[in-house]
């Protein structure tokens, strides 16, 4: 990032900025530090605001930097394992559509920075948008990753509890790569061929869970749309088969659809 700003307009130096900003994984700190620089050497002030700005979005980068390596030292703390998996689900609450697992091993013992996977998070912390290009990004980088669902006519006959441990496993078993140790979100899975430990609220902790967490939910959100254009009424583009005030006021309206759990519903139909 040699750039000669002197002879730049604002608009211009703003926009390199912004892009660098947007980018900054992409870029050498130490560039980035010597651009900042220049900009605090320029004589226009609107320049060394910029510089400020700047200078605050990589601090905010190393910032995160170390809040997702402190995840993947969480699962690392957990012994000299191979192979670690991270289970989570979503749709565990939902009145209508599957409860959905993940499971994701991440290359834990990273070299540099660079490789780290940032911005992971519970994913009802992130934006659809942020939720999407993660879910690739933890797709392309992970060493194996595995979805499963279980549908609402197994959740009614089964129970939720059961779907909730079974999708848990139905995960893991889907890896390509077996996993000497599981960490699972809030739940230890019963009746499990694999050592595991629960971790409340693991997917804030944990950068495998968390990872499974927003391949899980992008997964289940993209079903949910589908199921919003074949079921028009329920508004599930919006609620994903959540019990929202719209959500119910179409069951008392409409009836149940196929996907709705009765299970979970049936007081709700007992009312209209």
């Amino acid at each position: 990032m040699i750039i000669d700003i002197n002879k730049m307009k604002v608009n211009e130096i703003k926009d390199i900025v912004i892009n660098t900003e947007q980018s900054i994984h992409d870029y050498d700190v130490q560039m980035i530090k010597d651009f900042i620089c220049s900009l605090k050497n320029d004589t226009r002030k609107s320049v060394q605001k910029l510089a400020i700005k700047l200078d605050g979005s990589l601090k905010r980068y190393f910032k995160e930097i170390e809040r997702v390596k402190n995840m993947y030292d969480f699962d690392k703390s957990y012994g000299e394992y191979k192979y670690i998996a991270g289970v989570d689900e979503v749709g565990r609450g939902p009145l209508a559509g599957p409860i959905v697992a993940a499971a994701v091993i991440l290359k834990l013992d990273y070299v540099s920075y660079k490789e780290l996977i940032l911005y992971i998070n519970d994913s009802k912390k992130l934006s659809v948008q942020k939720r999407q290009l993660l879910a690739e990004i933890i797709k392309n980088k992970a060493i194996s990753f595995s979805i499963a669902r279980i549908d609402n006519d197994i959740i009614d006959k089964k129970g939720i509890s059961w779907c909730n441990n079974q999708v848990f496993i139905d995960a893991v078993h889907g890896l390509k790569v077996k996993p000497d140790f599981v960490l699972s979100d809030g739940y230890e899975i019963k009746n499990f061929d694999v050592n595991n430990k629960a971790v409340i609220k693991g997917d804030l902790k944990s950068a495998s869970i968390a990872c499974a967490s927003i391949i899980a939910k992008v997964y289940r959100d993209a079903i949910m749309q589908k199921y919003a254009e074949k079921y028009p009424n329920y508004d599930f583009v919006n609620n994903v088969g959540y019990g929202t005030t719209n959500h119910i006021n179409a069951i008392k309206m409409y009836g149940k659809c196929d996907i709705h759990r009765e299970s979970f519903i049936k007081n709700i139909i007992k009312k209209s």
